[in-house]
């Protein structure tokens, strides 16, 4: 699987269409108008603080993926006849046959099933790659990212901790 070239169409439960595909280098203004969309309140839910503005050095990585040890997908839909990032997931391999993954959806499209589509394709190429675990750190308030773990169809374990809830997913 050429995973840099991955594309899905995608049907979400109320009827919209998506597609889930690979990060592209000319995704760069698209990422970063979605980011200017998202409220500050989920920024801090993926970021775990406050984060409106990324340095040039952040920006690469979260931009830069080798589809290898960081892969990054989107979802792209359509707003008024133009292609629109309302999501994102990504992986990275923090050591063999385990990667950290990680997900943010634009507020407007939140509740709409990207987050577990994402889910869903990011486990699909994991797996292909060889991974036996996706772990997961998620604030306690994070109901929504909590439930997409949970009803991934992954066994699971979950541990919470001091400020976070610790996710391991099994792949196997």
């Amino acid at each position: 699987m050429n995973v840099d070239e991955y594309s899905a169409p995608v049907t979400l439960r109320n009827g919209r269409r998506v597609e889930i595909r690979a990060l592209r280098p000319e995704d760069r203004d698209g990422m970063l108008a979605a980011i200017d969309r998202t409220s500050a309140q989920s920024l801090y839910r993926r970021f775990f603080g406050a984060k409106r503005h990324f340095t040039d050095q952040e920006k690469s990585f979260f931009l830069d993926v080798d589809f290898v040890n960081h892969v990054a997908l989107v979802a792209v839909l359509e707003e008024s006849g133009q292609p629109v990032i309302a999501g994102g997931g990504r992986y990275i391999v923090l050591k063999p046959g385990q990667a950290e993954v990680a997900f943010a959806v634009i507020d407007q499209y939140q509740g709409q099933g990207i987050g577990g589509v994402l889910m869903r394709h990011l486990t699909s190429i994991a797996r292909e790659a060889g991974l036996h675990e996706l772990i997961a750190e998620v604030l306690p308030e994070n109901a929504a990212m909590m439930r997409v773990f949970e009803t991934s169809g992954l066994q699971f374990n979950k541990k919470r901790e001091s400020q976070t809830v610790h996710f391991v997913l099994h792949l196997s």
